[in-house]
């Protein structure tokens, strides 16, 4: 829920408030924000994939993660903040690896 809750704000966010991420980021390019969009809406879907049990949600939310890395990278942000954005990518495919039986990962189709 809070992969949907997140990335439905993200999209938002970028929609709504891109005008004032660019006046603190000058040096974006203007092609950046549309992509971060549409990869946000990418995310949502995965999201909603995943509560479906699709193993291509996973792989969703590792393409878009390596996207937003190169799209960061490209806007100024900092390696730090850019890697950082691969935190959750992890804690996800940490998620789904818990448990012994009852793990999610091969119970995803």
């Amino acid at each position: 829920m809070l992969m949907i809750i997140a990335n439905s704000a993200s999209a938002l966010m970028y929609l709504v408030g891109s005008d004032a991420i660019r006046r603190s980021l000058p040096d974006a390019p203007g092609w950046a924000f549309p992509v971060l969009i549409v990869f946000s809406l990418f995310n949502l879907v995965c999201a909603i994939a995943l509560f479906q049990w699709k193993k291509w949600g996973f792989w969703g939310f590792c393409l878009s993660s390596v996207v937003a890395l190169v799209v960061n990278l490209s806007i100024g942000l900092g390696i730090g903040p850019a890697v950082g954005g691969l935190i959750g990518l992890v804690l996800l495919y940490g998620v789904l690896h818990i448990g012994k039986e009852n793990k999610g990962w091969p119970q995803l189709e």
